[in-house]
This record gives C-alpha cells, structure tokens and sequence, in this order.
C-alpha cells in the first residue's frame, strides 16, 4: 500500500514538472512572438525608401541604365508579410546595388559618382547584415534605412550636377587655350627644305667662304 501511494506521489511530481515546464515553454513562446511583432512593426513603420527619381536627370538615367532602374525598382517595392520577407528584400537590394558599379554611362563615370555607389553599397550591405541574424535590431535597421535615403539623394544630385556643369559655356578663348596645351595638337616644327637649285648651292659657298681684306697701298 505504501509503495503504491509512493508510485503515485512521483506520478504526480512527474507531471507537475512537465506541466510547469510546459507553462515556461509557452510563456517565452509567447514573448518571442511578442518581441518579433514589435520589431516587424518597427521596421514596417520605418521602411520607406526614396524610390523616385528626384530629377529630370535620374529620371533620363532610368530609360538608358538598366542597372539603376532595377536598384530603384527595388527600392519601391515594401516588404508586408513578416521578417522572412523583409530580409529577403534586403538581400535582392544588395545585388542590385552592386551592379551599380558596372556599366555605368562613359558621361557619369566618373569618381565622384563612384565614390558615392561605393558607400552606398556600403549601407546596403549592412541592412542586409542587421536583417539576417536572430535577434534583430530595429533602431539600427531604422537608422540605415535613413542613411540610404541620403545616399541615394546624394547620388542623385551628383547626376544632375554633372550634366549642369556640361552644359555652362566656355569663356571666351578658353577652347583655344585647352587646344594649345594639348601636345598630342602640337605642329611639329617644320624640317628644313633641301638645296637643290645649283645657284643656291653656288650662293650659299660664297657666303661660307671668308673675305680677303684688302691691304692698303
């Protein structure tokens, strides 16, 4: 009798501990899931990016480099489902941030616009990084977020800098002096003619040859 009461005291303690185990499992459940809501809803309020070309000059860039349509393409494109959807849009951005760097029209390749693709690749690739670990942190992701705006703003404005610069005319003889300091626009000095005629050789003799001084009487 009293080894069957025993029995059924550790039955008892046996499944007080699964239940109370139980009860923590769901409990951290629950604020995983609560933290993970909070953190999508950050991220959600803060993903708006500046997908629209700011000037006549990006918005002309759209039609003839496929590479920057496509980057802002994705950057028009919000993730709304969940976490998975977020990280995976931040990914697709880095590939097509990269491609920024290649094939960029001969008129705009020049260092200072890539300089500033170099560090907006830069931004975009930390996005990517913050997104991808476990426990996400939504203030980072936020302030990234901001910071690719203005990049992507700076990069523009660059743009239209360079075609405003192009299109000031040149001073007056400016265009000749640039042509004078071209060497490779140089003429080259003329060679000397050759004596042919036997009269210029005969003249020329007469003028290599020294005079005789005339003695006085």
């Amino acid at each position: 009798m009293k080894l069957f009461t025993i029995c059924l005291m550790a039955i008892a303690l046996f499944l007080s501990s699964c239940n109370s185990d139980d009860e923590k499992r769901l409990a951290a459940n629950q604020k995983e899931a609560e933290r993970a809501e909070a953190t999508f809803a950050k991220i959600d309020q803060a993903w708006r990016f500046e997908a629209q070309p700011a000037n006549p000059t990006s918005q002309e860039l759209t039609g003839i480099w496929s590479a920057w349509r496509e980057f802002l393409n994705e950057l028009s494109q919000k993730p709304t489902t969940s976490i998975g959807a977020f990280r995976k849009k931040a990914q697709t951005l880095s590939l097509r941030v990269d491609k920024l760097r290649t094939n960029i029209p001969l008129k705009y390749d020049k260092p200072e616009i890539r300089s500033r693709i170099s560090v907006l690749a830069t931004k975009v690739h930390a996005l990517d990084l913050f997104l991808s670990v476990n426990q996400i942190d939504s203030e980072q992701v936020t302030t990234l977020i901001g910071e690719i705006n203005i990049h992507v703003r700076s990069l523009q404005e660059q743009f239209d800098e360079i075609v405003r610069k192009s299109r000031i005319p040149r001073e007056e003889g400016e265009a000749d002096m640039i042509r004078m300091l071209d060497t490779s626009r140089a003429i080259p000095n003329a060679a000397p003619k050759e004596i042919t005629s036997p009269i210029q050789r005969k003249s020329l003799m007469d003028r290599s040859r020294p005079r005789k001084k005339i003695q006085s009487p």
